[in-house]
């Protein structure tokens, strides 16, 4: 390993040694009701577009859709969203946030902005600017790096088996 990659190494490690205790389970068990990220995502979109299909979730999510509804019968467990059938065609079903998913939603969102109003108040508009800046060039190497994950997959081409 060269010697400014072992610097880097120690450094991830010394942030993540410190971001440890924010995402501890101590600090948010209450705040997440154990909710999986997934769940977090659907109660998002959820929470945004207020009523949706299976389908929107599972691409949402980037699941399959065999996942999408394993993951929306637990949270309907929960009663933190409902399945309704279309009353025009009983075929379409589409789901909705509870208001007590609305309210562990708005919960968790509090939360976050709470923790989000500390660490604003500490900045300066120019450290903000430059954070902005910063975390603009970091989603956008990850995205660059995802899209060329995904190529292989999108030139896999899907063979035909003819049934008989």
């Amino acid at each position: 390993m060269t010697p400014g990659m072992k610097e880097l190494e120690q450094g991830i490690f010394e942030y993540i040694d410190k971001f440890k205790l924010l995402v501890s389970p101590q600090t948010w068990e209450n705040v997440l009701m154990d909710c999986s990220k997934n769940e977090v995502f659907v109660m998002l979109l959820l929470y945004r577009k207020e009523q949706v299909n299976m389908t929107q979730i599972a691409e949402y999510i980037q699941v399959p859709l065999n996942t999408a509804t394993g993951i929306v019968a637990r949270m309907e467990k929960k009663k933190l969203l409902e399945r309704q059938r279309s009353d025009e065609d009983k075929r379409v079903v589409t789901i909705r946030i509870t208001d007590t998913g609305l309210s562990c939603f708005k919960g968790i969102l509090n939360e976050f902005l709470h923790y989000g109003q500390i660490v604003l108040d500490k900045l300066t508009p120019e450290e903000l600017k430059i954070g902005e800046q910063i975390l603009e060039k970091i989603f956008n190497a990850l995205s660059e790096e995802y899209a060329e994950a995904q190529k292989p997959m999108q030139d896999k081409k899907i063979r035909k088996i003819p049934i008989e």
